[in-house]
């Protein structure tokens, strides 16, 4: 780095020695949640988990990892692996998801990046199409950066544009969308004052119509597709707000499920269909319900649904919304910059590291833990190992995954003596939490269990130490719950399956024969995140963390 007087050497711990094997165990998908039977953690078999926590109370404890402790905006986003395993590399809190978005916009750099001058150069002869969830809800997208997208495009050239809504009615109240309909009127009226063609071109229920997710139903992307692109719908308006009214009225759906409509001219003919030389982009910044329709407007090769024709379009999201597909390949908004991460640091301190998982999540634990950043810091002290995970099948079907593969490797890089460091991450919570098959994610913690008492049993051999946490919450609680936390059913008397995450804290756990006698978590850090765990790890390998990382959740007390 460039600044004078910058160094990587880390101080030495003035209580902790340097040089013991230190595994870092991330369960993805692992948070704490009042035991029932909805809990899949507490409902499975997990002796090596339930030990660690009913074990010494000064060496287990709860970090948050959700919302402001992983920059993101409000206490009710869910955390995702992504910002977690950000955090708990990076050691500080750096703004992500709508905050990063807001602060593009609101500087104007959201203009001056790579991925809005990709699209700019339709603007000359194409149309600029926006297709994303149209309320103020915050969880997916959010009104007021729409509508300052609308204005910094137009004000940069943007001749013709069309606006494809979906409406919400799941983070907001239903019924609302009219409301917000009749907002982006307006500023659409206001454009066309200015001389700019710029109109609502379809429109459609965000569960029934292309946000869905974890490849749930394609033909949900599909009915998006046929209105958005092809111009294709049951239902024809004249104009949007007319359409929501009538569609709810007469066939008495809420705002989450309306059918597909487009909008057509007097002639009938629909008004932006989107065609070879536009410009589209996804305006929500979150990521989960993108990914599909993002992979339909990106990729020369898709079988999930006969497109008809694939327009030859520059294609952006508001923010790239997978990291490890790297899609959609161009977005308004980067990601984070994060520099100086502890695993450069520790590298940079002859930390031999050892980092592995399967496919679906060994880009958390290598690309997203060192700071968005692809390959070794220096490969002769790094060793990264990718187990291929089950494709072609739903992981539910195989809730074992590939745990104990990674356990074994894990432990033998442990046994080998060739690392100080083994990081890890074990996706079965996670993974076949989102599918929200309850049996199958019991299956999948008890494995995951397992496969934690291997690393553990190999940390005992060699005397080292464990830190045991999670990225986020999600098998911990599989149901959907009211206010006062009840299950939900569905009309038909049906329990309502919670697939997301969750907003619920995780454990840490530290121990093993090489933590030192009198190191305990403090007392005085009660709302730790996963932001704490970077500078906790760098004490345990003997080093003070640097002084602009969260502080540590760890002190030595004399015995």
């Amino acid at each position: 780095m460039g600044t004078s007087g910058f160094s990587w050497k880390l101080p030495e711990h003035p209580k902790l020695p340097k040089g013991k094997t230190v595994a870092v165990v991330v369960l993805d998908g692992w948070g704490e949640a009042k035991p029932d039977q909805y809990n899949c953690i507490h409902v499975a078999d997990t002796p090596t988990m339930d030990s660690l926590k009913q074990g010494a109370p000064e060496k287990w404890r709860l970090v948050r990892a959700h919302g402001k402790a992983v920059g993101l905006p409000t206490e009710d986003d869910m955390g995702n692996s992504e910002v977690g395993h950000n955090a708990l590399g990076a050691g500080r809190i750096f703004a992500q998801g709508a905050k990063l978005v807001d602060l593009a916009l609101a500087s104007g750099k959201i203009y001056e990046e790579e991925g809005f001058k990709y699209i700019k150069e339709c603007f000359e002869n194409g149309t600029l199409h926006l297709i994303g969830l149209l309320s103020d809800g915050g969880v997916h997208s959010r009104l007021d950066q729409l509508q300052l997208l609308l204005k910094g495009a137009s004000e940069r050239g943007a001749k013709r544009i069309r606006v494809h809504i979906l409406t919400d009615g799941r983070d907001v109240l239903d019924g609302s969308s009219i409301g917000f309909l009749e907002i982006l009127e307006n500023d659409l009226a206001k454009l066309r004052e200015k001389g700019v063609d710029a109109q609502i071109a379809s429109g459609g229920g965000r569960m029934y119509v292309t946000m869905d997710r974890y490849e749930n139903d394609w033909d949900v992307v599909k009915r998006g597709w046929d209105a958005q692109v092809l111009g294709e719908a049951p239902y024809k308006f004249r104009n949007a707000v007319e359409a929501v009214k009538k569609l709810r009225e007469e066939l008495k759906v809420n705002d989450q499920y309306l059918p597909p409509f487009v909008i057509v001219d007097e002639n009938g003919k629909p008004v932006g269909p989107i065609v070879d030389g536009d410009a589209v982009v996804t305006i929500n910044f979150r990521a989960d319900r993108m990914v599909m329709i993002a992979k339909a407007l990106e990729y020369e090769n898709f079988d999930k649904f006969d497109r008809v024709r694939f327009p030859k379009i520059h294609y952006a999201g508001m923010l790239q919304y997978d990291g490890e597909l790297k899609l959609p390949s161009r977005y308004l908004v980067s990601p984070p910059e994060i520099e100086r991460t502890s695993g450069e640091y520790l590298v940079h301190n002859g930390v031999r590291t050892f980092a592995c998982s399967e496919t679906v999540k060994f880009g958390h634990v290598t690309f997203f833990w060192n700071g968005n950043r692809s390959g070794y810091f220096n490969p002769e002290l790094e060793e990264y190992v990718e187990i291929p995970s089950d494709s072609g099948i739903t992981f539910n079907v195989q809730p074992k995954m590939k745990a104990l593969e990674i356990a074994e490797k894990t432990r033998d890089a442990i046994l080998g003596g060739k690392f100080d460091q083994v990081r890890v991450n074990l996706p079965n919570g996670d993974m076949v939490g989102h599918t929200g098959d309850i049996e199958a994610t019991v299956v999948a913690c008890k494995v995951a269990d397992e496969a934690v008492k291997i690393i553990l049993d190999a940390i005992e051999q060699v005397g080292g130490i464990y830190v045991v946490t999670a990225d986020h919450g999600n098998a911990e609680d599989m149901v959907k719950r009211n206010k006062s936390g009840q299950p939900l059913l569905d009309k038909n008397g049906k329990l309502q399956i919670l697939t997301s995450h969750t907003l619920e804290p995780v454990p840490i756990a530290i121990g093993g024969p090489g933590l030192a006698p009198g190191v305990r978590f403090r007392k005085d850090i009660p709302n730790g995140g996963l932001a704490n765990v970077a500078a906790t790890v760098m004490n345990l390998h003997g080093f003070e963390a640097p002084s602009d990382y969260e502080p540590t959740l760890i002190e030595v007390v004399d015995n």
